[in-house]
């Protein structure tokens, strides 16, 4: 009998929990997390006493304790104890509903581990279910937290532990980060979001692991684990192709001459579409090698591995015919909702599932593949089958996002149209970004499935997939010229780059060939001229905190998930280089944005977090202040998302992106609704934006606007005209302004006697002349 088949053999006589009827699964008035289940905690194993003698696979004790810490240990335990439960089979599961996701958490704060300040001695699980925060994220709008990724992550080396390469989404555990808290307190947060209306999301990473147990019994060939990986035994009598791996090292990059070679002598798949991360000298490949490693049947073995990402997140293999990879990425997922108690979860680098050998000369298939769209299918669908929803993290194509969420998450990431409202920020002009919002529409990625957020913990990603990959060759019209698609991407980049970086704006920085490094308030300093964050004042954050609003409205005022951070609740900056230049030696420069932060004062002289992290600069001060001041950020950004959910905005259905008047203004037309496109004459929404710093005037125009309908400022309660004869309006806006109007129904129109000139000079223009 195996540790797994005695645990779960202790915990087979425990009463199972009452389970909800089936009305309350069918139809439900918010979706009702799992409870935790005892029979899924197996934390306890993991307290081992390390073995003296050497972590090499010919002592028995090490290969024992490898497997205690075993991702795939764990998941056969937990599928054992749901496989054959009724509860698998009472919720619908096979296909996507975006609206049904929106309508139990709406507005999400996007939380970083690291980055939080608490109180002293209290951890970051424990901070996040304070009722004091949950108390000011109800009052502000946030339904969600998005944890970000809390369970263990990093690498083994030996018998000891390696710090994350990647911000902790190396994952090599199912177990919680003592760094961050407990099971338990995971689980009493999750109560504490539930008394508030609120829900948690989890994340698992579908695409690769951390260097931590599962990889280290593969390389030890240990049973079925190396079926966990993409990883290809070299024969010895080839190993002179193979690079030496310093004892300091336990793996080297491949050079692009090494891929070629073992891709001729048919060992691995060889170039991929594109190289991630791709630095000199650091990364030029998606392979690396390891060096002699001696396995458990005696024999001594190297390795070449994929690693889509960093060499320490070596890739899942998700068609081994052990299907183990498959196996670690279920259990995982059912350990956060089964188990912990979150509502939903983030899969993240969930584009990257199948590679494929192509014809001679070309890359190997590796984004937009088959399998990636199966295997989210399944991920997704096991998700929802327990009762909960996912969103993915996909940069690639629109079309590979439409592909891939139309059986798979609930919602996808909004890539789409970050890069580009950043750009119209930036230049103060909208032309891309209403490019960018069309092409989404003619394409079929409506709005209301995407997660629409202001800074998170990544960069400002202008990777720009869908322009630079698939559609290089295609034509756009942008600036008055015809372009290619990647002579449209370099264009955009290169405006990013020379407004918001360099000399204009050093204290936001390159991060690779994948987007800068900054801030949302840092972004915004930048586009409105200041070169040095120390020079803004006081006085100076009136129009940043203007601007900010904003690109909170573009993200919040149309359908779909808002998502936005304790970095923009905050207005933080960046922190300087100096005091995080351990973390960026390495090339990854988007540790200056991660600076840390304190949401409620809870530790008001603290000049780090408890992982490490520099405090950086506020310049909105804490929430639970700015809630006391009714011209704060977080003040104003309470009206705009109680507009939001009294309207029902997230559930709209967007229909048009006109052309405007100004090209720093932006129009997005909505019907309000909630997505059934049977409704005839739905009441219209229309949002308007300045994304400029000067005041602008102009001309909105849709076809689907119905003439002489009433146009009303939902903010100021103000009847601001009617819609013409030409189904248009005009509007004036201030500088970094938004409006959200609503168009009257029918019993609301001009009355039949009202003259031309009385329509203009209702609209506020006043009398013709």
């Amino acid at each position: 009998m195996t540790d797994s088949d005695a645990a779960g053999e202790a915990v087979a006589d425990e009463p199972e929990p009452e389970e909800p009827s089936y009305d309350d699964i069918r139809y439900p008035a918010r979706p009702k997390r799992l409870r935790p289940r005892e029979q899924l905690r197996y934390s306890g194993v993991r307290h081992s006493i390390t073995d003296p003698r050497s972590a090499v696979a010919s002592n028995p004790s090490y290969i024992s304790w490898l497997k205690r810490q075993s991702m795939l240990r764990d998941a056969d335990a937990l599928s054992r104890a749901l496989s054959g439960q009724p509860s698998m089979w009472r919720n619908p599961y096979a296909r996507p509903d975006a609206r049904k996701a929106i309508r139990t958490a709406s507005v999400w704060f996007t939380a970083y581990p690291i980055s939080l300040i608490t109180r002293p001695g209290q951890s970051y699980l424990d901070a996040l279910g304070s009722g004091e925060l949950w108390d000011a994220f109800e009052s502000i709008g946030i339904s969600a937290v998005h944890t970000g990724p809390v369970k263990l992550a990093g690498g083994l080396t030996g018998w000891n532990q390696t710090a994350s390469v990647d911000g902790h989404f190396d994952r090599i555990s199912t177990q919680i980060d003592p760094a961050f808290g407990s099971e338990d307190e995971f689980r009493a947060l999750c109560d504490v979001a539930e008394q508030h209306g609120g829900s948690v999301i989890d994340d698992i990473v579908p695409g690769h692991t951390g260097k931590g147990a599962d990889f280290r019994l593969a390389e030890m060939a240990y049973k079925d684990f190396p079926g966990i990986y993409h990883m290809v035994e070299i024969p010895e009598e080839d190993w002179g192709l193979l690079p030496d791996v310093p004892a300091e090292r336990d793996a080297v990059n491949l050079d692009a001459e090494t891929e070629l070679a073992l891709a001729d002598r048919g060992y691995i798949i060889g170039q991929l579409q594109r190289v991630i991360f791709y630095s000199p000298g650091v990364k030029e490949t998606n392979w690396s090698a390891t060096g002699p490693i001696l396995g458990v049947d005696g024999r001594t073995r190297r390795w070449v591995y994929l690693h889509y990402f960093k060499q320490g997140q070596p890739s899942i293999n998700w068609l081994d015919p052990t299907f183990a990879g498959m196996r670690l990425v279920i259990g995982d997922a059912l350990h956060s909702l089964g188990d912990l108690g979150s509502s939903a979860l983030r899969l993240d680098a969930n584009g990257f599932l199948g590679v494929e050998k192509s014809t001679e000369g070309q890359p190997g298939w590796s984004e937009g593949h088959p399998l990636s769209e199966a295997a989210n299918h399944l991920i997704a669908s096991m998700v929802r089958k327990v009762g909960g929803f996912s969103f993915q993290e996909l940069n690639l194509g629109i079309e590979d996002i439409k592909d891939t969420g139309r059986v798979g998450s609930d919602l996808s990431y909004d890539f789409i149209n970050r890069p580009a409202y950043h750009h119209a920020l930036a230049v103060a002009d909208t032309e891309f970004l209403r490019l960018t919002l069309r092409t989404s529409l003619e394409l079929g990625v409506e709005p209301a499935s995407l997660v629409h957020a202001l800074q998170n913990h990544d960069e400002l990603t202008y990777e720009l997939v869908h322009w630079a990959n698939r559609h290089h060759l295609d034509t756009y019209s942008f600036r008055g010229l015809e372009v290619t698609g990647v002579e449209l991407a370099e264009t955009i980049r290169a405006d990013l780059i020379t407004t918001l970086t360099g000399e204009r704006a050093s204290y936001n920085r390159v991060f690779t060939t994948n987007g800068i490094a900054c801030t949302t308030a840092s972004v915004i300093a930048a586009a409105q001229g200041f070169t040095q964050l120390d020079a803004i004042t006081q006085q100076d954050v009136d129009p940043i905190r203007e601007a900010h609003l904003v690109l909170a409205c573009f993200n919040a005022w149309q359908p779909g998930v808002f998502a936005l951070s304790a970095w923009d609740l905050l207005g933080m900056l960046p922190v300087p280089e100096t005091s995080v230049a351990e973390l960026i030696a390495g090339g990854d420069t988007r540790w200056i944005h991660r600076g840390a932060h304190d949401l409620i004062d809870a530790d008001p002289d603290a000049t780090a977090s408890s992982s490490g992290m520099p405090r950086g600069r506020s310049l909105y001060g804490s929430i639970t202040s700015q809630l006391a001041d009714e011209r704060s950020f977080a003040s104003r950004l309470k009206g705009i998302l109680r507009i939001r959910e009294a309207h029902g905005i997230d559930v709209a259905t967007q229909v048009d992106i006109p052309e405007v008047a100004h090209p720093g203004m932006l129009v997005m037309v909505h019907r309000l609704d909630e997505g059934d496109q049977s409704l005839e004459d739905p009441r219209m929404q229309v949002t308007v934006l300045n994304f400029s710093g000067e005041a602008v005037e102009g001309t909105v125009r849709s076809d689907h606007l119905t003439p002489r309908r009433s146009v009303t400022n939902v903010e100021s309660g103000e009847k601001i005209g009617y819609v013409d004869d030409l189904s248009s309006f005009s509007v004036q806006l201030p500088p970094y302004a938004r409006l959200f109007l609503v168009i009257g129904g029918p019993d609301d129109v001009v009355p039949p006697y009202t003259r031309p000139i009385d329509i203009i000079t209702a609209a506020g223009q006043g009398p013709m002349p």
